[in-house]
């Protein structure tokens, strides 16, 4: 898989994160643990795959303000 390829599967990671922590802040509905157990191994590793994709997420922000700084 190419960086570009990496990058939006790491989106689309994040976007699965950010919506279930939407439900879980409008609606107190957790969509993960609905779907594979409250705190089931599954569940868990999911939420780890979130929060690695949310600190690779913080590279890429520093990538893309570099190449907005280059282009200015």
């Amino acid at each position: 898989m190419n960086s570009k390829g990496l990058d939006y599967t790491i989106l689309l990671i994040v976007i699965v994160g950010a919506v279930n922590w939407g439900l879980v802040g409008f609606f107190k509905f957790d969509l993960i643990a609905f779907l594979f157990g409250d705190m089931s191994w599954i569940s868990r590793i999911i939420y780890a795959l979130v929060g690695l994709a949310g600190l690779y997420m913080v590279s890429m922000f520093g990538r893309v303000l570099s190449i907005g700084a280059d282009h200015a």
